[in-house]
């Protein structure tokens, strides 16, 4: 099943988790191990990320496929720019094809490891909106089934882009080239994301837009990503993470209530479905969707 018909035939919203390749066999049993309470949540959907700056590309298919076949649970992997050719991205492509997965996430990626600025690679491509546009041209050259295509858009811009505006007719191209559907960067600021939303329409961007939310766990690990992906975290949760200090549990507790509570203003707001970065662990999202669906 296709992103568009996962969408349209859901009861809204719907809900949708990401999971990242892990680095070690240790981490990658703890994945198999948490997959089924994760399922257990019934999201309609997941999708399998490459790891940070386009590590452990290797493994994205193997566990998409393996989540896919195994719950029967339409399942998107990850595709990125980073260092394939346009020859690479076919044969990539056909691995897809042959794993029996018919949805994608199509990115530019981060630079490589050590690269500062991304550079497209020889034959291949720099900007996400060329890689929707390659895939959609290859179904049509080789009348292959219409896939699914998700691309990713920034309530806070990308954190590369001049401006908030130059970002949003970015995204218009990658809807343009062929996307079906919109999933945002995490942000926690649920008016940065109504004003993002609305600038995007008035551009004419129609398809769905879908809020990726990510649980705050820790302190710690909420400002190294946002150092990273440019989003801003509002100064009265802020304070809140910095009362807990190094009270693991209670910033913890925190983070799950913070996300209930961004999650059911999204959801009274009227978006079609929330997807949620996991970050490969299944306790506080146990009690997220719990708190979600039984308010």
């Amino acid at each position: 099943m296709t992103l568009p018909d996962i969408i349209s035939r859901s009861v809204r919203p719907f809900f949708s988790f990401e999971v990242f390749p892990p680095k070690t066999d240790a981490a990658y049993e703890n994945l198999r191990r948490i997959l089924p309470e994760l399922v257990a949540l019934k999201p309609d959907y997941m999708t399998v990320t490459y790891g940070a700056f386009g590590s452990t590309q290797g493994r994205t298919l193997e566990i998409a496929a393996e989540i896919q076949k195994q719950f029967n649970l339409p399942t998107a992997t990850h595709l990125t720019c980073v260092g394939s050719s346009r020859t690479d991205l076919d044969g990539i492509l056909q691995q897809i094809e042959a794993s029996g997965l018919r949805n994608i996430v199509a990115l530019r990626g981060d630079p490589p490891q050590g690269q500062k600025d991304f550079v497209a690679p020889a034959d291949g491509f720099a900007h996400a909106n060329d890689l929707v546009a390659h895939i959609r041209a290859r179904e049509t050259r080789l009348q292959t089934p219409r896939c699914g295509i998700a691309v990713a858009g920034y309530p806070e811009k990308h954190i590369e882009a001049a401006s908030l505006d130059i970002d949003l007719a970015h995204l218009k191209q990658k809807v343009d080239a062929g996307a079906d559907c919109i999933i945002t960067q995490l942000f926690y600021d649920n008016q940065r994301f109504f004003e993002f939303e609305a600038k995007a329409r008035a551009l004419g961007i129609t398809v769905p837009i879908i809020p990726g939310l990510l649980p705050i766990l820790s302190a710690k690990q909420v400002l190294r990503i946002l150092s990273l992906c440019g989003s801003s975290l509002p100064e009265s949760l802020r304070a809140d993470l910095e009362a807990a200090g190094e009270d693991a549990d209670r910033a913890e507790a925190i983070g799950v209530s913070q996300c209930i509570q961004q999650a059911r203003e999204l959801i009274a707001h009227g978006v079609p479905g929330i997807h949620f970065y996991v970050l490969n662990k299944s306790a506080h999202m146990i009690r997220i969707m719990e708190g979600i669906r039984n308010p």
